[in-house]
């Protein structure tokens, strides 16, 4: 019963803040689907750079195919949520590997922020979640 008050006792967001939700998504999204196709079609610099991360060629297609799938649930409203989450998992993995190697991890971070910003701006029932109260 709980749940049925929660999204129906929220208001939808102002065109502002859709709108800016809806351009980070598309952002997010676009760059996510080019990193994924060039690992799925070993492209010679996503090969060197995961190479560079340690990770063997062979693995590159898969990695590729998993950002995918995740970033198609992403980019689909009706899955956003489940989408990010699988995104999210996707970067942990990232700043894990570049932190292993002492290489900068501040950018997987900060993309994942901006995934999470698109949905909270867009998506009423994530605002009950996690509400922001103005002091």
């Amino acid at each position: 019963m709980e749940t049925q008050t929660l999204y129906m006792n929220t208001k939808n967001p102002s065109k502002s803040a859709n709108i800016t939700g809806w351009v980070i998504t598309i952002l997010c999204v676009l760059f996510l689907l080019v990193d994924a196709v060039m690992k799925i079609v070993k492209a010679a610099a996503s090969v060197q750079g995961s190479a560079q991360l340690g990770w063997p060629e062979t693995q590159v297609q898969g990695i590729g195919i998993v950002l995918l799938l995740a970033t198609i649930l992403y980019a689909i409203p009706r899955t956003a949520v489940l989408g990010a989450v699988f995104v999210s998992c996707y970067l942990g993995g990232a700043v894990a590997v570049m932190s292993r190697l002492n290489a900068p991890y501040y950018f997987p971070i900060v993309f994942g922020i901006l995934i999470w910003v698109s949905l909270f701006l867009r998506i009423p029932a994530l605002r009950m979640l996690f509400p922001l109260n103005k002091a």
